[in-house]
């Protein structure tokens, strides 16, 4: 009796060590927590931070027409060979109106055959005293264009599309150019290097007129330009969305192939060659910076170093 007891003793003891069911514990205790979640899913990854934005924008986004920049102003080309070289370049057109008694030369012919061609221009007779008229008495060699007005997209609307198409949004914005073939230089840039669009202040700034038409060539058809009343609000808000906003600077303290934020969301500001930035937009860029110019020049024209920032995004998001 006193041997049993002495073992129901030792079974009840409080020894330390392994106890009944205790096995199932351990191997819990050994088993991972699972695959590593996606970089989406990981707080204070760069990736979290871009999906975040995305669903934000996509919760609050209106349908795109809704949302319109306007309108530009209806534009004349006058006289034989612009009027050829906006038919050949694409420029967008609804009638053609042709001098009575005008003398058939070649570059008539021309006009006549490229706007029958697109099937969509009017093409209608005027005496010339009406002509004159209509283009308040310029040299318009008995050809005259009319240019319907350009319908501007909202800035919005860009970096919607580019985050509907689960992309990074690269958007050019433009400070204070106001010389259309340098807009029309921009848009073909960014549509070559597969950026989202060009922003263009409402005031004091070029528009999409038939020579940044043509300075495009043909890329003002696929690239949409959006024009902000606005432009430093307008950047504030690209900055709420996820937006890294860049601008360009001869004094920027970083060059531009060293700025990692080129692999992201970003949009590019540019000014004019001779003042560049304006002083509110460069205070509200997150950073400014510079192209290298060993040769020595002092500026660029806004084409060449749009041209330049949105090559180097490019070859960024290609790695």
């Amino acid at each position: 009796m006193a041997g049993n007891s002495q073992r129901r003793n030792r079974r009840t003891s409080n020894k330390k060590g392994a106890t009944v069911g205790s096995g199932g514990q351990r191997r819990k205790g050994l088993e991972g927590k699972g695959p590593t979640p996606r970089a989406e899913d990981r707080k204070g990854h760069k990736a979290y931070r871009v999906s975040n934005a995305m669903a934000r924008q996509a919760a609050k986004r209106k349908p795109p027409v809704a949302r319109r920049g306007g309108k530009g102003q209806s534009e004349m080309v006058v006289g034989r060979n612009p009027v050829y070289e906006a038919l050949r370049d694409g420029v967008p057109a609804t009638t053609l109106y042709v001098q009575q008694f005008i003398d058939n030369d070649e570059r008539v012919r021309e006009a006549l055959n490229l706007a029958t061609g697109r099937g969509n221009i009017h093409i209608m007779e005027a005496p010339r005293p009406e002509l004159d008229r209509m283009t308040n008495g310029l040299n318009h060699q008995g050809l005259v264009l009319q240019v319907p007005p350009y319908e501007y997209a909202h800035p919005e609307d860009l970096a919607a599309a580019a985050f509907d198409d689960h992309d990074d949004p690269l958007i050019v914005a433009l400070d204070g150019v106001t010389d259309p073939r340098n807009l029309g230089a921009v848009v073909r840039s960014v549509s070559a290097f597969g950026g989202h669009g060009v922003v263009v202040p409402e005031r004091r700034a070029a528009g999409m007129t038939a020579g940044a038409w043509k300075t495009s060539a043909g890329t003002a058809a696929r690239t949409p330009v959006a024009r902000a009343t606005n432009l430093t609000r307008c950047l504030e808000q690209y900055q709420k969305a996820g937006l890294t906003v860049v601008g360009l600077s001869a004094d920027g303290e970083t060059e531009v192939h060293e700025l990692e934020a080129l692999s992201g969301p970003v949009v590019i500001v540019v000014g004019s060659e001779g003042k560049g930035l304006s002083r509110l937009v460069g205070e509200t860029c997150d950073f400014l910076v510079r192209i290298p110019m060993p040769g020595g020049a002092e500026s660029l024209n806004a084409g060449v170093a749009a041209g330049v920032v949105l090559y180097e995004a490019a070859r960024r998001r290609r790695g």
